[in-house]
């Protein structure tokens, strides 16, 4: 079935090649709702078949999930013998599935140790669709990374490489994921709010980006999972290199102290003052030339313009013009769409916030806001967040009136801001 427009990624996703997850909280979510461990797995495996199919969707060409680690023989038999039994069920299912969208199924790990009729399963599903190219789906049963490493080393040692041949395109080679167009994960996912690896593809992992997420497995969706997407989109890969945005050399403290004087204006008159140091306020910020710095102003005008008249929509459209206009000219890689959107969003909710306790959600659509222009993290973008909203909190106990002093916090807590963003982006 299409997946609906409301469950697409937005134009300009940057979608990973190779997403690899950790299946991990079957057991502890069924736990949870008073459920034996095999209702747990047989969530578990409704939820990934959505993900995978979900992904493939999206675009994402090899898909790795582990299933089933070395470690998991220390489990009851009885366990093994219900997680086996869903397994036959899902490669005879996947089986079918493969032929229609072309996806090959490709076992990581060790296929000795599984009962005959498992290991003749994953064999024949992986012979019917080893001539596939769309979609790549890693099965990894049996699997341990150190596991993986030393069967590669024995097969070197067993083929008789010389030492002096050894390096790393032929180490790969002897790998599980070796034939692969894509070996090497680009985004990792663990369930459950487990932050480690446990030792999933140690080699191929090396320069991949992880992303933890709190919920168990079964309660992962395809939601879920395009918000992970989002997340890896934005982060600024470097690979041992250096991509400093060269326009973002401000100085923390001018850009605080331009915001600040246009934030401390009560009435616009016909625009002029506030052009003045809004255009002040964006040369320092994203080091625009004066011409360029008053266009971008005048429309940051005509968004605050409609704004007081809660306008929302026409506020919106005046700043997706002024985040293009940024786009085009710092070359980064947002949406201007979304970016105006969120924006939109944390202005109205905290319009009326004087305490940080009652601004919850509008701190994590800043988190948004500022990974979605600034290309990073979730994780990264939070601290900036945190000290903007402190900022408009002391901002808004000024203009009510509660005295100057806020207005000094607000400076401070706008100086901490700006000094947090150009640590992650200049």
């Amino acid at each position: 079935m299409p997946m609906k427009n409301s469950d697409s990624l937005p134009r300009g996703t940057k979608v990973p090649d190779h997403i690899s997850v950790i299946l991990d909280g079957n057991r502890r979510w069924a736990r949870a709702r008073g459920l034996d461990p095999w209702e747990g797995h047989k969530a578990g495996y409704a939820a990934v078949k959505e993900l995978a199919k979900a992904a493939r969707q999206w675009g994402v060409h090899t898909f790795t999930i582990w299933a089933f680690s070395t470690e998991n023989w220390e489990r009851s038999k009885a366990e093994i013998d219900r997680i086996f039994d869903l397994l036959k069920v899902g490669l005879e299912e996947f089986r079918r599935q493969s032929h229609k969208e072309k996806v090959r199924l490709v076992h990581l790990g060790r296929k000795d140790r599984f009962p005959a009729e498992i290991s003749k399963a994953i064999a024949r599903v992986e012979e019917e669709t080893k001539h596939y190219k769309d979609h790549i789906l890693n099965l990894a049963l049996d699997y341990g990374g150190r596991d993986e490493i030393i069967r590669a080393v024995k097969r070197i040692a067993d083929d008789g490489v010389k030492s002096s041949d050894i390096n790393e395109k032929l180490f790969a080679s002897y790998l599980d994921t070796s034939d692969q167009p894509y070996p090497n994960p680009d985004l990792f996912i663990r369930t459950s709010g487990e932050q480690r690896t446990s030792g999933l593809l140690p080699w191929q992992m090396t320069y991949t980006e992880y992303y933890f997420e709190p919920d168990h497995l079964p309660a992962f969706t395809p939601q879920k999972l395009k918000e992970a997407i989002l997340d890896y989109s934005r982060r600024r890969r470097r690979f041992g290199g250096d991509d400093a945005v060269e326009h973002l050399l401000f100085k923390p403290e001018v850009a605080a102290k331009f915001e600040l004087a246009w934030w401390r204006l009560e009435k616009i008159p016909e625009g002029t003052k506030f052009i003045d140091y809004a255009m002040n306020h964006i040369k320092e910020q994203y080091g625009f030339s004066k011409k360029l710095a008053k266009d971008a102003a005048q429309l940051m005008f005509e968004a605050v313009v409609e704004e007081e008249k809660s306008k929302w929509d026409k506020a919106k459209l005046k700043l997706k013009k002024f985040y293009k206009l940024l786009k085009d000219e710092l070359k980064l890689a947002f949406e201007p769409e979304i970016v105006a959107s969120l924006e939109i969003k944390l202005r109205r909710e905290m319009e009326d916030k004087e305490s940080i306790a009652g601004a919850g959600s509008a701190e994590e659509t800043a988190k948004e806001l500022y990974a979605e222009v600034y290309r990073i993290s979730l994780l990264q973008a939070a601290k900036a967040a945190h000290l903007r909203v402190l900022a408009s909190v002391e901002r808004n106990l000024a203009r009510r009136g509660y005295g100057e002093h806020h207005w000094d916090r607000a400076q401070d807590y706008l100086e901490k801001f700006y000094k947090a963003l150009q640590e992650r982006v200049a």
